[in-house]
């Protein structure tokens, strides 16, 4: 049954008249309309379907009957704030800190993860007394002013007078193409190293240290993951120096890494952070997000005199539905699914590398995954045109992946929860044969050998966001074209 009350001209243009021009849409030249999706697939208004590769938010996939059915029955009963009692506030409290080390016990249930992001920002200050913040390069935490100051993924065109003088940038931790590497002996101290150092440097100009905050994975980043053991030693530097040490699960966490159900897990047990903030998934589609912390944290807070409040965080609905997505993980089994189809998908891509000189590198873990693109395998030279080719044409073929990291030349896998083996061979033939045809077009049969020209250009963006070239500042002209084949 079509949604459509416009056909897609008047949907486009009414759009244009009413909807700010910052606010972007997937393949702008010729966007898709969507008008329902279920499980893995979304169809457009002709009722063509797509694989969807991207989607993080319909975690456990698209319109999933029980999550609709928790949360109709709920808003028919009761949908209020957390003012009154309800139990379902304190019952999804506690399920959702089950799946935590015991230290992270409080919840401050929140409606985005850029809401959840800022109250961690304020939990952090108000804690430790301290101001300065450290993130990562290349990072993303969200969009409100706030989060704008700690995410270089989105402030490298300002000025340095116009960042934020609090906050520090550490070099992001990659061993790919970062500043140490794989072949590095100990890439995970020398990291960290950075991170002392910054903290010594803003101590010189009388800065104290509130929070270092990191995505467990960076997504926006390029999908980096950092080297085990990286965030203990960064954690043991900021707690000396007063700090509290943020791990933002908003794109990574509730089982998508596979091997366990919160990604910073990944460094091992005996790293527990001291504020956890997630959302996207958490809600399957559904506006809500939380922020858990310790007891101390959290009466450090309440200390301040301000009572916190937040009209729709916490409420009966978004809680019925948080129960029902954490009850479908667990029914359906869904950590271990991405755990299976996530390896599959990576020993798939493995072997495209092993073929194809365009691509430099496989990463990631379960259904988290990245394929970096280059042009040249020694030089590393990003292959940003040729990944907006590859997205562009598996569009054309019906399957919807995006492109990002600071060159943009990263494919992002991230797609609901219930993905398969069968979706992973589709998807991963397609862009065997696109890369045949690209390379061939090229010349490209060494993987030393560099790219053509590039002669069709291409919108510099299909996720809504501004990138900026990682060599930094100024933007190469050729990455921002198309390829023709």
């Amino acid at each position: 049954m079509s949604t459509e009350i416009f056909d897609k001209k008047k949907t486009v243009d009414l759009r244009k008249k009413h909807i700010g021009p910052s606010c972007k849409v997937f393949f702008s030249h010729d966007p898709i309309k969507i008008v329902r999706a279920k499980g893995q697939y979304m169809y457009d208004e002709r009722g063509e379907r797509y694989l969807d590769c991207i989607n993080n938010v319909a975690h456990v996939g698209h319109s999933h009957p029980d999550v609709v059915k928790a949360g109709a029955e709920q808003m028919e009963l009761l949908n209020t704030n957390s003012r009154f009692l309800h139990d379902n506030l304190v019952l999804y409290a506690q399920r959702l800190q089950a799946t935590l080390p015991d230290q992270l016990s409080v919840c401050y249930f929140v409606n985005s993860g850029s809401e959840a992001n800022d109250l961690a920002l304020r939990l952090a200050r108000q804690y430790t007394g301290h101001k300065d913040i450290i993130t990562l390069d290349n990072a993303y935490h969200g969009h409100v002013s706030s989060l704008i100051d700690i995410s270089p993924y989105k402030f490298h065109q300002l000025s340095d007078a116009e960042r934020n003088q609090s906050v520090h940038v550490a070099p992001s931790p990659d061993v790919y193409r970062g500043k140490y590497r794989a072949d590095h002996p100990d890439p995970a101290t020398a990291y960290a190293d950075d991170v002392k150092d910054i903290i010594h440097k803003a101590h010189e100009k009388g800065g104290k240290i509130a929070a270092f905050i990191a995505e467990s994975l960076q997504s926006c980043g390029g999908q980096v993951i950092p080297p085990v053991g990286y965030f203990q030693k960064v954690a043991k530097h900021v707690r000396q120096a007063g700090g509290v040490f943020i791990a933002d699960e908003v794109q990574v966490g509730f089982g998508r890494v596979g091997t366990h159900f919160w990604a910073f897990q990944l460094q091992g047990e005996d790293f527990v952070p001291d504020i956890v903030t997630m959302g996207k998934p958490i809600g399957n589609g559904h506006p809500m997000s939380c922020v858990i912390t310790t007891k101390e944290v959290a009466e450090a807070f309440m200390l301040s005199g301000m009572d916190y409040f937040n009209t729709f965080g916490g409420n009966p609905v978004s809680c019925a539905i948080g129960l029902a997505v954490l009850d479908v993980i667990e029914k359906e089994d869904l950590q271990d699914n991405a755990l299976r189809v996530g390896g599959y998908l990576t020993k798939l891509l493995e072997e495209q590398k092993e073929k194809h000189p365009l691509v430099g590198d496989i990463r990631g873990h379960g259904l988290f995954v990245g394929a970096e693109l280059v042009r040249d395998r020694v030089k590393l030279t990003p292959a940003t045109a040729e990944a907006q080719e590859v997205i562009y044409k598996l569009k054309e073929q019906h399957v919807l992946l995006s492109a990002d990291g600071p060159h943009r030349n990263v494919l992002k896998f991230k797609p609901p929860m219930c993905f398969t083996e069968e979706d992973a061979d589709a998807v991963v033939e397609k862009i065997d044969r696109i890369l045949t045809d690209l390379e061939k077009a090229l010349g490209l049969n060494l993987p030393n050998t560099e790219t053509l020209e590039s002669k069709r250009k291409l919108p510099t963006d299909e996720n809504g966001h501004n990138h900026h070239n990682g060599e930094r500042r100024q933007r190469d002209p050729r990455q921002t074209k198309r390829l023709k084949t």
